[in-house]
């Protein structure tokens, strides 16, 4: 367990130091350079990765809690929208209109609808841990940032064809689940 840790240590501190000390991040763009700096930050940040990778395949668990099934489809159903939100953070969407973070509000339902799925311990390590981050990057970058302005809407066209990028998104990461949590995304498959 203790990689997990690591693993979560490393990505949420590496993405919260960005919002909690700017002015060290400044000062190293400015000492370093910019591109520099983001590539620091990129490994870092696929190094939490692949740590919380290995720290869960390799982590031995117990059960704290076990969900009632009906609560399975809500999960699975917020698991969809949480991807859908990935996609919008990165494509026009109506969404960001009403969601002003929707890749961190994606992590959070994430988090949320793994919680609510897997009542062991490396679980809520990991997914109360990235549930925990995703809320207090929210915060952050809302102090950081000030009032929020909202994108313009954009054209069904975009809408459709962000809905469709999502569908392949979520279709990919059902497929890849086994390899990286080594359990399949849909229960008996």
């Amino acid at each position: 367990m203790a990689l997990l840790f690591a693993g979560v240590l490393l990505f949420t501190g590496t993405h919260l130091f960005l919002g909690l000390a700017p002015e060290k991040i400044e000062a190293a763009k400015a000492d370093l350079g910019q591109n520099v700096v983001k590539v620091l930050v990129t490994v870092f940040s696929v190094a939490g990765i692949a740590l919380m990778v290995l720290g869960w395949r390799s982590s031995e668990t117990s059960w704290l809690y076990t969900t009632p099934s009906p609560i399975r489809g809500l999960a699975t159903a917020l698991i969809i929208l949480a991807m859908y939100f990935f996609v919008v953070s990165n494509r026009p969407s109506r969404i960001k209109r009403l969601i002003r973070h929707p890749q961190l509000t994606g992590v959070l339902l994430w988090a949320i609808a793994h919680l609510l799925l897997n009542g062991d311990s490396r679980s809520v390590v990991l997914f109360a841990g990235m549930g925990v981050w995703a809320i207090l990057e929210i915060l952050l970058i809302n102090r950081r940032d000030g009032a929020w302005e909202k994108p313009a809407a954009p054209g069904v066209t975009a809408e459709l064809i962000t809905v469709a990028i999502a569908a392949v998104f979520v279709a990919f990461l059902a497929w890849a689940h086994p390899w990286l949590a080594g359990v399949p995304a849909i229960a008996g498959i």
